[in-house]
């Protein structure tokens, strides 16, 4: 049931860009205009991006850009509100944090809401008997994964699907895995494959992978120390990032598509195969991550400059042209 909430949403006009000279790698910077940090979280096909930023007072807001302007998001109350996803439509999933955020066993007090295109109201996503809400992605067909988690942000979370109302855990459970700490980031549109990360409870290492009615597969960035999926396309193009043994983040883009069509029952079938990873850096970053890809392969994430100031960004492929 939605609530009669209204959003405080803020025209902040045109967020200020700055294309990268560097061709033809395509980048774009993005700040919302003065803000501290910058993070765009998510991409829609026709180019409108979702994130978050802080503001000059150190107060993190939810964003989305489209058609040139940025609308401030802020959950009425939040301590902080973040926008991680857009569908095609313009529904977007988010967060925001209650005031409880810092009372030990609260868990962060992070709650998810779904604003559809067009409305003023938010309809709340909370996985049924826990205490946090994590909404990452929404499809087109309206599902949507993230996490959810109780005492803490990490031991106690796991993988979710929830659809009309439905919830379902995708933590590993259903392919007969002991997997806390997990976390879906990305679907398709069938619902029948995802994709996240969790933390593999053995040796302390990050990990991603991806799962689908019979099967999990775990897989890493070749010799990262840690590797997280953030977000895959209808094509199966995953974006994440991953640490190097310098302890350096890069982004990652990698390409699942043959995996997908070809043993989406059963992602287990594909060992041995090759699978092609290619790096995201932001031209002169000090880091980068990942974070979305929409249907045309365009990347949104983030990067640290050499003053340490953290920027969005969009990698324009080429595919399209526009927005």
């Amino acid at each position: 049931m939605s609530r009669n909430i209204v959003l405080t949403v803020v025209c902040a006009g045109v967020l200020s860009c700055t294309a990268m000279a560097q061709r033809p790698s395509n980048f774009i910077s993005y700040d919302v205009p003065g803000a501290r940090s910058t993070t765009a979280w998510g991409m829609n096909a026709d180019g409108a991006v979702v994130g978050t930023y802080v503001d000059s007072n150190g107060k993190q807001h939810g964003f989305v850009l489209s058609g040139g302007q940025v609308t401030t998001i802020d959950y009425p109350g939040a301590v902080v509100t973040t926008v991680r996803g857009i569908n095609s439509r313009g529904d977007i999933v988010g967060t925001h944090t209650g005031p409880n955020a810092a009372m030990p066993g609260s868990g962060g007090d992070i709650h998810g809401y779904l604003l559809r295109a067009g409305a003023s109201t938010l309809e709340p996503l909370d996985y049924p008997g826990h205490m946090n809400t994590i909404p990452q992605r929404i499809n087109d067909d309206g599902k949507v994964v993230g996490c959810y988690h109780d005492t803490d942000t990490m031991g106690t979370m796991h993988g979710m699907m929830a659809d009309n109302g439905t919830y379902v855990a995708l933590d590993g459970s259903q392919y007969g895995l002991v997997m806390p700490a997990t976390m879906t980031n990305g679907l398709t549109e069938d619902g029948n494959v995802a994709v996240g990360l969790y933390m593999d409870m053995m040796t302390g290492v990050n990990r991603s992978y991806i799962a689908s009615a019979g099967a999990f597969a775990g897989f890493d960035f070749p010799f990262s120390l840690a590797t997280s999926v953030w977000d895959m396309n209808s094509s199966g193009e995953v974006v994440g990032q991953y640490t190097d043994a310098t302890k350096r983040v890069h982004g990652f883009l990698l390409n699942l598509g043959d995996l997908i069509a070809t043993f989406g029952a059963n992602p287990q079938g594909a060992t041995g195969r090759s699978f092609s990873f290619t790096s995201v850096d932001f031209p002169g970053a000090a880091a980068t991550g990942a974070y979305g890809i929409n249907p045309h392969g365009d990347i949104v994430g983030n990067y640290v400059d050499a003053a340490g100031k953290t920027h969005a960004f969009v990698l324009n492929r080429g595919r399209r042209r526009g927005q």
